[in-house]
């Protein structure tokens, strides 16, 4: 079969098209006909050797497709059911093994290019807005990177649960797109500065949470943007690490909160994935959930479908078509 595999850290050159040996699966696994893989900045990370693994692997961390073989304990899945699942390496590929209790059904009103584009951005998205800080009606929010795939749903859920949105973007037409999902405020960091911008829109206030994918160009800003005992949840890095703070800056900023929860943590067990994969699924299948796919690729192109991520292109998700 085909993969997507590394065998050293690097650049996108690193990733190889291979064929290899179909993997076997042990009596608590499945083998999976892959139909679409999600492609995410975590995928990035770890071909950069920014978050170690061993090597060599099959990249990925995201799929859907159909239960093609189980082992003899699974009971969770049977052969023939379409389904999706995040967490486990190697969805760059036309088949993958995976441990049943990841699995999540699709339903028929779901396809499976959806499935794969939401299972770890929207369970991120929606523990972001329900688990590390409880969005509340009323509550302001700002979202940085507003029309990436996950701002993009993040928006839709903080709209959802009542609040204001702040989003920042870098082009007037991913501000359109961040404006087309509920949106309230854009603002264009490469022509204004998103703090002082906050600041008059809040009439100095402040927000409640600021949900920051950014990290290291945004992180001082974002801090000074909060209220007292704000949030500041930082879920990503896409412009660098941030460098080490001394805590007793949270309390100066008055008394802040940081986050920097991972879905790793939030999906430890069957009885966390289920219920938060499903009601994503069924936000979607009752037309309360938009889901953005900006460009589908082959799976021979992963390099390029990474190099479009990296280079903040994107407006929505990437897939990677088997």
């Amino acid at each position: 079969m085909k993969a997507i595999r590394f065998h050293h850290n690097g650049g996108p050159e690193v990733l190889s098209y291979e064929d290899i040996v179909m993997p076997e699966f042990s009596e608590g696994e499945v083998l999976v006909k892959l139909k679409a893989s999600g492609v995410n900045f975590i995928d990035i990370y770890q071909r950069e050797g920014l978050y170690p693994i061993p090597l060599p692997v099959t990249a990925g961390l995201e799929g859907a497709g159909i239960v093609t073989a189980i082992g003899r304990e699974v009971t969770e899945v049977k052969i023939g059911d379409n389904v999706a699942y995040t967490g486990c390496l190697g969805s760059y590929a036309e088949y993958a093994v995976v441990p049943s209790w990841r699995l999540v059904k699709v339903p028929s009103s779901v396809d499976l290019s959806i499935a794969a584009a939401v299972m770890l951005q929207g369970m991120t998205a929606h523990y972001l807005t329900h688990s590390t800080y409880v969005v509340k009606a009323g509550d302001v929010c700002l979202v940085h990177a507003a029309a990436g795939g996950v701002g993009l749903l993040l928006i839709q859920m903080i709209k959802s649960l009542g609040a204001y949105v702040i989003g920042t973007v870098s082009t007037e037409q991913k501000a359109e797109v961040a404006k087309s999902v509920g949106a309230d405020e854009i603002i264009l960091y490469n022509k204004q500065d998103f703090e002082s911008e906050v600041k008059r829109l809040t009439v100095n206030k402040g927000v409640n949470v600021v949900y920051d994918a950014v990290g290291k160009t945004t992180f001082d800003s974002s801090i000074n943007c909060l209220i007292p005992r704000g949030y500041l949840v930082l879920y990503g890095q896409s412009s660098g690490k941030v460098p080490p703070i001394d805590p007793l800056l949270l309390t100066k900023k008055g008394s802040i909160c940081l986050a920097r929860p991972s879905l790793e943590h939030h999906t430890l067990s069957r009885e966390e994935i289920i219920p938060r994969a499903d009601t994503i699924f069924d936000w979607v299948s009752e037309g309360k959930l938009s889901v953005r796919i900006h460009k589908k690729l082959p799976l021979s192109e992963a390099a390029e479908a990474q190099q479009l991520l990296a280079n903040r292109d994107t407006m929505g998700k990437l897939l990677l078509i088997q």
